[in-house]
């Protein structure tokens, strides 16, 4: 797996980052009766054991990456709300059924039509279809609605990088970048695939140095240059001329990295 697959994609995302697995119900010990001197003992009672909802239990594989006996405990409950829809959708999707999971956060949404976290999971589906317009209109809905999600942000942005649209893509990572720095680390749940044209790829990376430039990041800015310049996508000149990049002059991993570069 290369550095940059650790770094960032896929993903996602709000849905699986709301579904907190519920632990079982722990089974409570009933205190002992005191005992009554000269009479007989007394005769110790269990409570009731607490039964776990399916729910909890589907919540519970999914922990454990069990998403077939997951989908099977949710379709027990008596009645499946936007949450367990959208757990449903989230677990189908991790299976690769896209059709069952775009079946189920669309029945998500119609309990819940301005679920954030279902919109974004539906967008994700889309994206790994390459229905990057659909994609697009589920992560601007979802961004209507909770404007302040970094992981949205970083959902969109990967869409327009997938269709060349460099500029409007990088303003996407950069806002997610000034909500949470480190949006890029996280891996679970739900995620867009990484673009898969060693164009695409190089772009993204460049545009995430200049990203990582800003929020202070020199080190990762580096190495996403650094595979920039693996890509193809961009140059030592045209690195040295950036001034997004100046703040990286005089930082010997920086220098290095553009002398070797002109040496080949």
């Amino acid at each position: 797996m290369s550095r940059l697959d650790k770094h960032r994609l896929l993903s996602l995302v709000a849905g699986l980052a709301a579904l907190a697995a519920a632990p079982l119900a722990v089974r409570a010990q009933a205190p002992q009766a005191a005992a009554v001197p000269n009479s007989p003992p007394a005769q110790t009672t269990t409570a009731p054991q607490p039964q776990a909802t399916p729910e909890e239990v589907g919540d519970a594989l999914m922990a454990r990456h069990r998403y077939q006996a997951a989908i099977q405990a949710y379709k027990q409950g008596p009645g499946k709300s936007a949450d367990v829809w959208n757990k449903l959708g989230i677990a189908n999707q991790l299976m690769l059924n896209w059709q069952e999971a775009v079946r189920c956060y669309r029945a998500a949404l119609r309990l819940e039509p301005r679920d954030s976290r279902v919109l974004n999971n539906l967008g994700t589906v889309y994206d790994s279809q390459k229905q990057y317009g659909d994609a697009q209109k589920m992560y601007r809905k979802a961004l209507k609605i909770e404007p302040g999600s970094a992981l949205i942000h970083k959902n969109l942005g990967t869409a327009l990088m997938a269709q060349h649209k460099y500029k409007k893509g990088w303003e996407m990572y950069q806002a997610a970048l000034a909500i949470d720095p480190h949006i890029f680390d996280q891996n679970s749940g739900p995620r867009v695939e990484n673009p898969t044209s060693l164009e695409q790829r190089g772009a993204m990376n460049y545009f995430m140095a200049r990203g990582c430039v800003r929020a202070g990041m020199t080190d990762r800015a580096i190495e996403y240059l650094r595979m920039a310049l693996n890509e193809g996508f961009t140059s030592p000149q045209k690195i040295a001329t950036d001034s997004e990049f100046a703040v990286l002059r005089g930082i010997p991993a920086f220098d290095e990295l553009l002398a070797g570069q002109k040496e080949h």
